[in-house]
């Protein structure tokens, strides 16, 4: 597959805050033998078509899968982040892209797919602590702890994180996905949040010094690469394949956090204003914006170098290279499908 994306001409762009309405060709396999890296009878890819119809879709899950119930207040809190009009729910589309790329039915995918947008907003609710990052705003509105509480925000967080792992166990059909695969992705799960993936990354950012390269694959990285690997383990890839997702979903986790300190940080220099100060480094902060367009193209080619080797399966791969292109250049608002 042959991408329009050339990192140069992001550099003559206006770069807004909230990056939207930037616009690069996206173009897929129009045949599922030909080559996906020199393949020049291309055909277009709708990602945005592609997101909506499975935002919609996951969206409804959640909402049957997160009722309130007694005690209403912590399930409450819980429905406020998960079900937020401003998340993008860029977790479980991953997840049901990569196991469409083996599998032939998402329905397998949904209840994994579900959960990692769980435990994403249990992350979420937690590190926007006043303990944590401290934010005040989170998916276009107030953080989770500024509405109910401190409280009432870490026990949503803690709330949300083994229902996930009970909605993958109790939904997913066992006559699509044996019980060796469910174990396994729930360990990756496990492994992603704890103290060796995104925890580690939390605590990193939160002590400071020049590890940004570690805090940001294991704060944004693992999540990517988590959702992937999911998906592949759910259909049944085998271990070189959940390897190439692996790295793949690591890569464009990184990938979209890279091209947002580079977006803020274009915007708020043109405007003449500065950022909110945080606890932690992102990569303009520490190597420059310079440095961070280099980190940008070199993630890029990790990313789409890894699903060529995915080629014989064709124009499945299409979604999973769209997300590379949207991660530079964000041709569609994704709060926006939830109007």
């Amino acid at each position: 597959m042959v991408f329009s994306t050339v990192l140069t001409s992001v550099r003559n762009l206006y770069l807004t805050r909230k990056p939207k309405n930037i616009h690069i060709q996206i173009r897929c396999l129009s045949s599922p033998s030909a080559s996906i890296s020199s393949q020049s009878n291309l055909t277009q890819f709708d990602l945005k078509a592609y997101w909506a119809t499975l935002y919609a879709e996951i969206t409804q899950k959640l909402e049957e899968a997160i009722p309130v119930k007694y005690p209403d207040q912590i399930y409450e809190a819980m429905r406020y982040s998960v079900l937020a009009k401003g998340a993008k729910r860029a977790p479980p589309v991953m997840c049901v892209a990569a196991y469409e790329i083996f599998g032939d039915n998402r329905l397998a995918a949904f209840p994994t797919a579900c959960a990692l947008e769980m435990v994403h907003a249990a992350s979420l609710i937690h590190d926007d602590l006043p303990c944590m990052d401290d934010a005040l705003e989170r998916r276009g509105q107030p953080s989770n702890h500024k509405v109910f509480g401190d409280d009432m925000a870490i026990l949503a967080g803690d709330a949300l994180f083994p229902l996930g792992f009970h909605h993958i166990v109790m939904h997913t059909p066992p006559e699509l996905v044996p019980e060796s695969r469910l174990l396994r992705v729930i360990a990756e799960i496990a492994r992603t949040v704890g103290s060796s993936g995104m925890a580690a990354g939390q605590f990193l950012d939160l002590k400071g010094g020049n590890t940004v390269d570690f805090i940001q694959e294991k704060k944004y990285g693992a999540m990517g690469e988590c959702s992937a690997v999911c998906g592949g383990l759910l259909a049944g890839a085998n271990d070189d394949e959940i390897e190439r997702l692996r790295r793949y979903g690591r890569a464009v986790g990184v990938l979209y956090e890279v091209v947002n300190d580079v977006l803020l940080s274009k915007s708020t220099e043109k405007e003449g204003t500065e950022v909110q100060e945080k606890k932690g480094k992102g990569y303009v902060r520490l190597y420059g914006i310079e440095k961070s367009m280099e980190i940008m193209e070199e993630l890029r080619s990790k990313a789409k170098n890894e699903l060529d080797g995915f080629e014989k399966y064709g124009d499945c791969v299409a979604p999973l290279y769209s997300f590379i292109d949207y991660a530079i250049n964000r041709g569609f608002n994704v709060s926006d499908l939830s109007q």
